[in-house]
């Protein structure tokens, strides 16, 4: 599953799961998630969310809103007066199969919690010429405390290269993944929402989240022919100074060197299809505290793929898979006995499918699983960290198409949404403790 707890809460989840965490796993969970479809970008083009979006809601992009995103958020309707500014609300309720001793959160009960996950104000269209940005800022109902979010700020440009088409641009971002054009990667993956208040596995690579917002990055990419997709970045961590202005708490951890990422990615449009299949990494090292000393080194390598049928968009059916694999060599973790081996690999695989009628009724099932190397001070519940499960959505979006009412200024959407444990922290006779059901409420204009 995705890491996506929020401002340092799931921390504290993850730190009860073991005596000794490395640092990349008290990263996981400090930022909040990533926004969707957002009306501005529609006021701007003049097209409906549904043009970008599938359900009217994202993350899953339509081309259009592949290319939309490569051209640096810039296409319009040419029309002067377009404000870059949108905003986003999500209320939900918990219920977890067993109570959680001490509260779902400080201020929650134990179960049956409900709450507003986030609010949220987004800087978010064309500056100038093919210049755009994608950049939240977010107010956690559940930390009580305000962040700066998402950013994704970049500029694209098009021209003509061994005779086709091309576009190359760069992103200027704070978190490896929410730059990538076909949101099949960790930081757009689903589920695309889900509960702050709920337990979730401590493990994962970490390119799934585990730098978001601490580090800021420059990549450049290329789009050629429309079909062949390049991208390679580098992350430096922000200061302690900078963190604290943006409302992140500073671990004190911090990239020993700047971390790598690359992404290859081929697509096809076929009009009322298409697909794509893909490549990405991620290299880093990380130093616990800023005064030096030994690194913990992650080397992330993946792959994945989409399917997306189209028609008439009135049934629009999606496929998304991605594998991960990670290589850790625990230098820093062992040197202090957090860690029993000094080498370890982790592995994530996720799969999805969704069903849409008319842009309105949707349907989604979800398999994952997480599994790596033992390790009885890492992962002292068990010696290990597999975990595995299923996800089910059924959403309603009675607001967000072009014959909505208050069209593109008023969106809606409202789901159920249910997570199911077979494994749980490496261990399955009382994974079920932790399936969830989750009902919410979202809303952007």
């Amino acid at each position: 599953m995705r890491a996506e707890s929020r401002f340092g809460y799931k921390q504290a989840h993850v730190l009860n799961q073991g005596r000794g965490v490395p640092f990349a796993l008290l990263l996981l969970g400090t930022v909040a998630m990533p926004a969707h479809a957002l009306p501005s970008y529609a006021r701007q083009t003049g097209q409906d969310c549904i043009a970008c979006h599938v359900g009217g809601f994202g993350p899953q992009l339509t081309p259009y809103g592949i290319r939309f995103k490569l051209g640096g958020y810039s296409d319009s309707d040419g029309k002067p007066g377009h404000i870059p500014l949108s905003a986003m609300l999500r209320g939900s309720w918990t219920h977890t199969r067993q109570d959680q001793a001490g509260g779902a959160a400080p201020h929650y009960g134990t179960n049956d919690n409900g709450t507003l996950d986030e609010a949220s104000i987004f800087l978010a269209g064309k500056l100038v010429g093919q210049m755009g940005t994608f950049i939240q800022a977010t107010y956690s109902g559940v930390d009580r405390v305000s962040s700066l979010d998402n950013v994704d700020a970049r500029y694209a440009h098009t021209l003509t290269l061994a005779g086709k088409d091309a576009t190359v641009g760069v992103s200027l971002n704070n978190n490896p993944s929410i730059q990538d054009p076909f949101n099949t990667l960790p930081a757009w993956g689903f589920p695309y929402t889900s509960s702050d208040l709920a337990p979730t596995p401590a493990a994962a690579p970490l390119i799934n989240g585990g730098l978001a917002g601490h580090v800021a990055g420059l990549s450049a990419y290329g789009f050629w022919n429309d079909s062949v997709y390049a991208e390679v970045g580098a992350y430096r961590t922000l200061s302690a100074s900078a963190l604290n202005a943006i409302g992140i708490p500073d671990d004190g951890g911090v990239l020993s060197s700047p971390a790598t990422y690359w992404r290859l990615g081929f697509f096809n449009d076929l009009r009322k299809q298409n697909w794509s299949l893909g490549l990405f990494g991620l290299n880093a090292a990380l130093q616990p505290d800023r005064n030096g000393g030994p690194s913990d080194r992650y080397n992330d390598i993946g792959a994945d793929a989409s399917y997306q049928f189209l028609g008439t968009r009135r049934h629009i059916g999606t496929i998304n898979a991605r594998y991960t694999h990670e290589r850790q060599t625990r230098n820093a973790s062992f040197a202090v006995g957090e860690a029993s081996n000094r080498k370890g690999s982790l592995n994530e695989f996720q799969v999805n499918a969704s069903y849409y009628y008319n842009q309105t009724w949707g349907m989604t099932a979800g398999h994952f699983t997480i599994n790596g190397s033992h390790d009885a001070t890492l992962y002292d519940i068990s010696g290990a960290p597999d975990s595995a499960g299923y996800l089910l959505q059924a959403d309603w979006t009675p607001f967000g198409k072009e014959t909505s009412w208050g069209a593109p200024w008023v969106n809606v959407r409202l789901g159920l949404q249910y997570t199911m444990y077979t494994k749980f922290d490496g261990t399955g006779s009382h994974a079920g403790d932790n399936d969830t059901t989750y009902l919410f409420a979202w809303t952007s204009f």
